[in-house]
């Protein structure tokens, strides 16, 4: 029997064949815009066609919030995302992510190819960013000396921290020569010795612009750099590769001056209070103590202070008394336990026994006791002990079973 499946089991077998291609899941595609419809709810709807072709598109508004353009029909562009397929008609699309006027394009397409470079090589991690100084005497800013960023940046120290040097390192920031020229600033500034923090960076521009930032050599003498480096490039919304290598980035040149030093007017005024508060609560502890030392001079403790004292030593002599007559009756009782004991022990003395007039009779090679005839033979030498010394006897003979009358 021949098999059918329903459009929703199709639908759905296609939508996997689609999203588990990983070339589909991230791809660039350039083409013209048409029917494009920017909906109430933010979501951008359109087709990008060429010659012979048309592709379905759907930009999310949390994904085009960033656009720096609105599409048109007619435009050029680069589109950015994955193709999948809306099961419920049926239509293959592109989920875009990013998208550019193709004029810019290419410049775009290497900026994003360095960046994943570079931070594959862990360049943009946070373990290799150094800390800013807290008080710099020397800032470098390493720019182009007519531009208007290094106005600003002088203006802003000057005014924050007017006692800081700020010494301009000329640098092209725009053209062909200009990476060459901002690598060559910045090993000046490592190799003076005595700059504390350098600010590189420029005003704002297009992408064309703002090339001489996301340049690789540009971007590894940043990362190498002993001193630390601030990157003002651009304005807030434009990010460049020296951006994400520096130690810090700031949106602005002005913004830059800022972090590098810290307003030592507001640093004056904020030491002023703390004075004034440090003063006050001196002031505040002082007179609290005082008024407590004063309750503790007029204290009866103090002065009579003997007074605390004897009550406890009445309770010390006393149980001093009681330690003593315990430990007098306890050797007592103990001295008498002892001279019963030792009765006991004088009544079982063996030596109570000789002085009877008995006597014990021992082997002489091995001074062993003889309890029993059979412990002894004929002839044999044994020592007599008596009460007052020994003798002695050979044994004649051996005769078993008597206790009494009989000579050896």
């Amino acid at each position: 029997m021949l098999a059918a499946y329903s459009v929703s089991e199709v639908s759905k077998y296609i939508k996997a064949l689609i999203e588990s291609d990983d070339f589909l899941q991230g791809v660039w595609i350039t083409g013209e815009v048409s029917n494009f419809t920017l909906h109430s709810s933010g979501h951008m709807y359109f087709s990008l066609k060429d010659e012979s072709s048309r592709l379905r598109c759907v930009m999310f508004r949390s994904q085009n919030s960033h656009l720096k353009f609105m599409p048109q029909d007619g435009m050029s562009v680069f589109a950015y995302g994955a193709i999948g397929m809306y099961e419920r008609f049926g239509d293959v699309q592109i989920y875009v992510e990013d998208m550019m006027p193709s004029g810019t394009g290419s410049l775009y397409l290497a900026f994003l190819q360095l960046k994943e470079k570079l931070d594959k090589e862990g360049l943009f991690s946070p373990s290799m960013k150094k800390e800013l100084p807290e008080f710099p005497r020397v800032v470098a800013v390493v720019t182009s000396p007519t531009g208007a960023a290094v106005r600003d940046v002088i203006t802003v120290i000057t005014r924050r921290a007017p006692g800081v040097t700020v010494l301009v390192v000329p640098a092209l920031v725009q053209g062909d020569g200009a990476p060459e020229s901002i690598v060559q600033a910045l090993d000046l500034v490592n190799r003076a010795g005595f700059i504390d923090v350098v600010i590189v960076g420029r005003g704002g521009g297009s992408i064309e612009d703002l090339m001489a930032f996301n340049d690789e050599k540009v971007a590894r003498a940043i990362a190498q750099s002993g001193v630390p480096v601030i990157s003002a490039v651009g304005h807030e919304t434009d990010f460049t590769i020296a951006d994400f290598v520096a130690d810090r980035r700031a949106a602005t040149p002005s913004a830059a001056a800022e972090m590098a030093v810290p307003d030592l007017g507001e640093l004056e005024k904020t030491l002023f209070q703390l004075n004034l508060r440090l003063n006050s609560g001196i002031r505040a502890s002082v007179s609290d103590n005082r008024g407590n030392l004063r309750s503790l001079v007029r204290s009866h403790v103090l002065r009579f202070p003997m007074e605390l004292t004897r009550d406890h030593r009445q309770r010390l002599s006393l149980a001093g008394d009681r330690l003593c007559d315990f430990i007098a009756g306890t050797l007592s009782m103990k001295r008498e336990d002892f001279r019963v004991l030792a009765g006991r022990l004088d009544s079982l003395s063996p030596l109570k026994t000789l002085a009877r007039g008995y006597g014990f009779i021992r082997t002489l090679p091995g001074m062993s006791i003889v309890s029993s005839v059979g412990q002894v033979m004929p002839e044999e030498d044994l020592e007599v002990v008596l009460q007052d010394g020994s003798f002695t006897a050979t044994v004649k003979s051996v005769k078993e079973g008597e206790t009494r009358g009989g000579k050896g």
